[in-house]
């Protein structure tokens, strides 16, 4: 049979709180199996100092507690988990671990996680960075090293055109012994 979202809260309210009855005496009151509403409870995560305010609340906690296990989590509520922990204090944070199904292991392993992730994604631009200036880096070189080579055989040119000039006289000079004077 089917329970409306409001059914369920109203039942897991009276399951918890000050004046709070067991599963078993609600269940004879209002003609529910008893199973049945212990299993809203476990699936609420809902411990003897907690309760739930709104039907959209008990959908949005047992959507999280009843499909996976800790390791099966989107990234996006394991971020939710991690940031809604990291404000309270340690009694807190035990009774809401339990009501979530979780460990402090499994906070610390997505928070260092997390954390990984963001460095890594500074280290992939850094990288990447390296790896254009490496690039340039090379592509200048290999512009340096050309005009290297062209410098030294322009340099290359002169010299032996000195040496030519030596050996046979300087054609442009007009006090060479070329014109027959």
């Amino acid at each position: 049979m089917q329970y409306s979202d409001m059914f369920k809260n109203a039942m897991i309210q009276k399951m918890t709180g000050p004046d709070a009855i067991s599963a078993s005496a609600l269940s004879k009151q209002v003609d529910v199996p008893q199973p049945t509403l212990s299993k809203w409870l476990r699936m609420a995560g809902v411990g003897p100092s907690y309760a739930l305010n709104n039907a959209h609340e008990y959908t949005k906690m047992a959507k999280i507690k009843d499909s996976k296990r800790p390791n099966d989590w989107s990234a996006e509520d394991k971020l939710k988990v991690v940031v809604e922990a990291s404000s309270l204090d340690d009694e807190q944070l035990g009774a809401f671990l339990r009501s979530k199904g979780l460990h402090q292991t499994h906070l610390d392993q997505w928070r260092s996680q997390m954390l990984n992730a963001l460095q890594n994604g500074s280290s992939k631009k850094k990288s990447k960075r390296k790896n254009v200036d490496a690039k340039r880096i090379r592509t200048l070189e290999k512009e340096l090293n050309r005009k290297d080579k062209a410098l030294a055989e322009t340099a290359a040119l002169l010299v032996l055109k000195k040496k030519v000039q030596e050996i046979w006289g300087d054609e442009d000079d007009p006090t060479a012994g070329s014109n027959g004077k």
